[in-house]
């Protein structure tokens, strides 16, 4: 369905009873609802959660900002890594109050909250901005953006700005697949014809790639959100990958340190993605956040 959010009009899905604990899920860079995988959302729905899945503005079937243009991201890369201040159409700010304008919109007062990877950085702002609305929080595979912490290597960063060789849906399918041989997980490897199914139906949706590029620089331009992270009061929990080539597991350790009380889970062998066999162990890590509220 669609709902207006903040003023944007956002594809917002509601599943389980409306009784349920209130949880909303925030997805990270350029990922659609759909990186919720609907295994995750059924396990997390017979725990007792209603669950809320949407499309971050900019992205899937979510209100487009085109008219922005699309950033040079070579360019705001060199501006980000020696410094300079990055601008940006939206911030992640102003995608933390998409995520209340749909808790506004469903009538829900307050929801657990689990952001993954970009999606955790819009929860930490969300936890900033409308502290009681976020009853916990869940971190997953994200950062504060601290500069003193290690980035991507160099092929990773690379591949994150590169480009599928054709713009034919097999074309950018492929594009992904080879993406998600490098970022995922090494102890928990997703079968190629697996992604090549689950990409496809992604792509079909929708492929905005200028929604991304101006999701990326939304992420340099919000720069270390550190100084956030000390008021944060609500449970939380963070779940990081030893093995995460993207966003490093020190990101991880740093988030911990930085908010008072909150409880961290490293998995061995986990890189930057949501593998079907650990399914168990977020929902329950999830589960434990609100169990703490």
């Amino acid at each position: 369905m669609q709902l207006s959010a903040n003023g944007v009009r956002l594809e917002v899905e509601d599943h389980g009873s409306p009784q349920g604990e209130p949880l909303l899920l925030v997805m990270g860079l350029g990922m659609q609802l759909l990186g919720w995988h609907e295994d995750l959302v059924a396990l997390l729905v017979a725990r007792g959660f209603r669950v809320i899945r949407f499309d971050n503005r900019d992205i899937g079937l979510s209100q487009s900002f085109d008219r922005f243009g699309v950033p040079n991201l070579a360019l705001d890369s060199l501006r980000h890594a020696v410094g300079f201040r990055v601008k940006s159409p939206y911030t992640l700010a102003d995608m933390a109050a998409d995520c209340v304008g749909i808790l506004d919109a469903l009538g829900i007062d307050s929801a657990h909250v689990c952001g993954a990877s970009m999606g955790g950085m819009i929860a930490q702002r969300m936890a900033e901005i409308a502290p009681k609305r976020v009853r916990s929080l869940t971190l997953v595979m994200t950062s504060s953006g601290a500069r003193r912490l290690p980035g991507p290597s160099l092929k990773v960063r690379s591949a994150m700005i590169s480009r599928p060789d054709t713009q034919s849906v097999e074309g950018i399918v492929e594009h992904y697949v080879r993406l998600y041989a490098l970022i995922g997980s090494p102890a928990y490897p997703s079968a190629p014809d697996y992604l090549r199914r689950r990409f496809t139906t992604s792509v079909k949706r929708s492929y905005r790639p200028a929604g991304t590029a101006r999701q990326m620089v939304a992420i340099a331009a919000d720069g270390d959100r550190s100084p956030v992270l000390a008021s944060i009061r609500m449970p939380t929990r963070i779940i990081h990958g030893q093995a995460d080539p993207l966003v490093p597991v020190a990101a991880g350790h740093d988030l911990k340190a930085k908010i008072a009380g909150a409880q961290m889970d490293v998995i061995e062998g986990m890189g930057h993605d949501l593998p079907a066999p650990l399914y168990p162990r977020f929902v329950a890590g999830i589960a434990t956040a609100a169990g703490r509220a």
